[in-house]
């Protein structure tokens, strides 16, 4: 708590569960910025974002080991890095959740120190990469020092301050958007850390909890930060999440829909159904974020190469995340193929990145093609699916993508539309590919090609 001390040389950031909740406040409000905001966020159209869960990213599971693996996340072609929950626990009812926040304006010391924090931030911009924090805005742990001020929380009818209602959440108290003062200091902690660490942006946890309203409120005043060109990501499937000014929402749908298209063999068509739900609402390049795992569905759910027909099918899978019509999202571990689901509360399982390299080198792949064509990032979209085969073209000006990719284990022929029986050239290999009437698709492969 030393390098916090210096930002706040009258009163040491340690003390702020004694003194009065008013004076923390404005002791947040006076924060000085630190460094110079970073210039090259991307636009949210070309996004490729990258989780890092700091628990189970490395042996030591803290800042320096997620820094000392910046340039491998620049390599596979992330440019905005997520981080999980950096704040301290609660105690008090925990279950060691870093969704239990004890104290939104301090950081987990397991984790390192606001040091650590900046010299992490710092050498993701000096790779051109961006860095969202992840924030919790539904809920606080039950010794937060929020908790004082009781009017900004949920209580039940005899005046208990009560858990999310039928979440089963037990560890965390609910916190009460009616209340002002507990809107305003919530926006006054976001601004902190941009000011403090310097970062670009927010993946907001249950961003469905907390009412519009709030989010539009938030996310405008957060944009007037000087200097800053943020990013945020609602963690939510609410449509009203693009009126109030996120960039992204959560493929929830997507995620549950893709899971039946591989076990149960529902019909590819029903992603196009995806691609006109998913963005009701949506304007301006703003757009959905679609996964084949993360945090939550990784322990919960299992693997992509659980999930997903291992290696192969998974790949088949993002291929179709990454090009169609979505931002990709990369959990960390996935690109290495790890085989193992990474267990809550994330404190014992590590990542062995010595694992699948071949995994590693296709991934690269498929990314780098996504960043270097502006018609996979931003052109139109046309889709030619049947029930088994997710088939699209991806077009900007004379630049033409076709995409074929089997979401099945078992070999395809795919009858080939009229318009598309053309020459074409390998969007990997370089090489020529004349398409007939028919094509035929091993189980799980995918062909990309282009004009």
């Amino acid at each position: 708590m030393n390098k916090i001390a210096a930002v706040f040389p009258i009163l040491l950031f340690i003390l702020l569960s004694e003194i009065n909740p008013s004076q923390a406040q404005t002791d947040v409000a006076s924060v000085q910025h630190y460094g110079k905001p970073f210039t090259h966020v991307p636009d949210r159209r070309d996004v490729v974002i990258y989780q890092v869960n700091t628990r189970a990213f490395s042996k030591a599971g803290d800042f320096k080991g997620v820094t000392a693996r910046l340039d491998s996340i620049k390599a596979l072609g992330a440019n905005v890095v997520y981080i999980m929950p950096i704040y301290p626990v609660g105690v008090v009812k925990s279950m060691n959740s870093p969704y239990c926040v004890k104290d939104y304006t301090a950081i987990n010391k397991d984790f390192g120190t606001l040091d650590d924090l900046r010299a992490l931030v710092n050498g993701a911009h000096q790779r051109n990469m961006a860095v969202m924090l992840d924030w919790v805005p539904n809920h606080t742990a039950w010794d937060n020092p929020w908790i004082k001020n009781k009017s900004w929380y949920l209580q039940d009818s005899i005046g208990n301050i009560v858990s999310p209602p039928g979440k089963g959440w037990n560890d965390v108290a609910q916190l009460n958007y009616k209340s002002a003062a507990m809107r305003e200091e919530m926006i006054k902690s976001m601004r902190y850390w941009i000011l403090t660490a310097n970062i670009d942006g927010f993946r907001c946890d249950y961003a469905d909890g907390p009412p519009f309203d709030f989010w539009k409120e938030a996310i405008s005043s957060l944009r007037k930060t000087p200097g800053h060109q943020l990013l945020f990501l609602s963690e939510g499937s609410r449509t009203d999440q693009y009126a109030a000014g996120f960039d992204y929402n959560f493929g929830f749908k997507f995620f549950d829909n893709l899971k039946k298209i591989y076990k149960k063999d529902k019909s590819v068509l029903s992603i196009d159904s995806l691609n006109k739900t998913d963005y009701e609402g949506a304007a301006n390049g703003q757009e959905i974020v679609r996964y084949t795992t993360n945090h939550d569905v990784n322990g919960s759910d299992g693997t992509p190469l659980e999930l997903f027909g291992e290696k192969k099918g998974s790949m088949a899978a993002f291929v179709v995340i990454a090009y169609m019509k979505s931002i990709p999202f990369i959990y960390n571990g996935q690109e290495v193929g790890t085989p193992y689901r990474l267990i809550f509360p994330f404190a014992t399982s590590k990542i062995n990145w010595s694992n699948s390299p071949e995994v590693t080198a296709e991934y690269k792949k498929v990314i780098a093609f996504r960043n270097n064509s502006k018609a996979i990032r931003r052109g139109a979209l046309t889709s030619y699916s049947n029930a088994d085969v997710c088939v699209f073209t991806k077009t900007d000006g004379k630049e033409k993508i076709l995409v074929l990719s089997n979401l099945r284990n078992k070999k395809i022929s795919y009858p080939v539309p009229f318009s598309l029986q053309t020459e074409w050239t390998n969007a990997f290999t370089g090489a020529g590919n004349k398409i007939g009437q028919v094509v035929t698709l091993e189980p799980y492969s995918y062909l990309v090609l282009k004009q």
